[in-house]
């Protein structure tokens, strides 16, 4: 059975060949860093992980707009938040992506498994909102 970043590695193929120039490759990245991160991830990959998913999925941003959220946060050098874990697990993953048969039906996941990977981060909601307003004047 492939692993997990194999499976991300799959998927990334899709995504970055996928026409739509929303860009969804950018929110797979978000969801599936904010799902596999960890005590050793790196607090800034978490931060943008999150703040992609918050732009989507809460101010509907497209991918490519997300990812011109996270050059202009990458301009400035600062101190990142740590923020605290989940406590469970979504309830979807990249093996549940690559699984629904690519078009509409896997894009559809990919939109499924940004909502489930967000929900599971909801403590860190406050704080990447107003991380959002301070420094993207997203509000």
């Amino acid at each position: 059975m492939p692993s997990d970043l194999e499976l991300f590695h799959e998927l990334s193929f899709y995504t970055l060949a996928h026409p739509d120039p929303a860009f969804i490759h950018q929110l797979s990245v978000d969801a599936f860093t904010a799902q596999h991160a960890d005590e050793t991830t790196k607090p800034m990959a978490v931060v943008f992980a999150l703040l992609g998913l918050y732009l989507h999925i809460e101010k509907g941003f497209t991918g490519k707009q997300v990812q011109r959220a996270h050059m202009q946060l990458a301009k400035h050098r600062r101190q990142w938040l740590r923020l605290p874990l989940p406590r469970k697990e979504a309830g979807i993953t990249v093996a549940d992506v690559v699984r629904a048969a690519p078009g509409v039906a896997r894009d559809a996941m990919i939109e499924q498994w940004c909502v489930s990977v967000w929900e599971v981060w909801q403590e860190s909601r406050d704080a990447i909102a107003d991380l959002a307003k301070m420094e993207l004047k997203v509000g």
